[in-house]
C-alpha cells in the first residue's frame, strides 16, 4: 500500500527544514509521508538539498512525482539501506528553490500581462533556477512588443503586492475567469485547487512555490526573444535583485 505524500511546500514555500518519515525505498529512490522539496512538475524545475539520517548527510538530487502512485520521489547521489518509518531531516539547497520562486512568481505576471494586453495564452515554458522561458500564441514575431511586456511586468512588481495563496472546491474554482483552461487538465478526483492570487493582477490553479511579495522578484530582466513558429513564440528571461 502506497501513502500519498503531503506537500508542505504547498502551506509553506519558505520552509528550509523539516523532519519526515520513511515510508519505503527503492535504490537510490526514498519516498516520505511529507516533504519539502518541489518535484519537477508545471515546468518548474524540482528542488535539490540534502537528507540527514544517522548523522549522514545525504545528498537529494532530483525529485519528481512517481506516476504509477502519485508518490514523490526522492534520488539521492548513492543507493542507502534504512529501515520503513526512519525519522529524516530534510534540508533544502535554498538558493536554488528562492531563486525558482521568483521567477515562477515573475511568470505569473508576465503571463498576466501578456493576456491582458496582447490576447496571448501560454502554450509552453519551462523555468530553472538560472532562467526562464514561455511561449506565447501571438502570430507576428514582435521583439519589441516581449520588451514591453516585461516593463509592465516590472512596474507591477514594485507595487509590492501580495501573492496570495488558498484552497478552493474544484467546482467553485472552475468559475473564475483565467483558471478554467489549466484546471480542466487536472484530475477530476482532485476536490479542492490551490489557488495563487495576485491581487488585480492574476489568478491561477498553481501548485507550485511562490515568493510572498512581488518586490521580492527584484527586477525581471530580458535575456533573448525566439519564433518558434505558428502562435509560439518565446521569451526568455531571468531576475535579479
Amino acid at each position: 500500500m502506497y501513502v500519498a505524500t503531503k506537500l508542505i511546500y504547498q502551506q509553506d514555500s519558505y520552509l528550509r527544514e523539516y523532519e519526515s518519515t520513511l515510508t519505503r525505498l527503492t535504490g537510490d529512490l526514498l519516498f516520505f509521508d511529507a516533504t519539502i522539496f518541489h518535484p519537477r512538475s508545471g515546468g518548474v524545475d524540482h528542488d535539490k538539498g540534502y537528507i540527514i539520517v544517522n548523522g549522514e548527510k545525504v545528498e537529494v538530487v532530483e525529485v519528481f512525482i512517481n506516476k504509477d502512485t502519485g508518490e514523490v520521489a526522492h534520488k539521492v547521489s548513492k543507493p542507502i539501506s534504512l529501515p520503513v518509518g526512519t525519522r529524516v531531516r530534510m534540508i533544502l539547497d535554498w538558493d536554488r528553490r528562492y531563486k525558482l520562486m521568483r521567477l515562477h512568481t515573475a511568470a505569473h505576471i508576465l503571463s498576466a500581462v501578456m493576456y491582458t494586453e496582447y490576447g496571448a495564452l501560454i502554450s509552453g515554458g519551462n523555468i530553472t533556477p538560472d532562467y526562464a522561458y514561455d511561449d506565447y500564441t501571438i502570430e507576428k514575431f514582435d521583439k519589441e512588443l516581449l520588451l514591453r511586456a516585461i516593463e509592465k511586468a516590472n512596474e507591477i512588481v514594485k507595487r509590492d503586492l501580495e501573492v496570495k495563496i488558498y484552497w478552493l472546491p474544484r467546482e467553485e474554482a472552475l468559475k473564475i475567469p483565467g483558471i478554467v483552461k489549466l484546471a480542466e487538465r487536472m484530475p477530476p478526483e482532485i476536490k479542492e485547487l490551490r489557488i495563487v492570487e495576485i491581487p488585480g493582477v492574476d489568478v491561477q490553479a498553481d501548485g507550485g512555490p511562490h515568493v510572498k511579495k512581488t518586490s521580492e522578484i527584484g527586477e525581471i530582466v530580458f535575456i533573448k526573444a525566439e519564433n518558434k513558429g505558428k502562435n509560439k513564440k518565446r521569451l526568455y528571461f531571468t531576475v535579479k535583485p
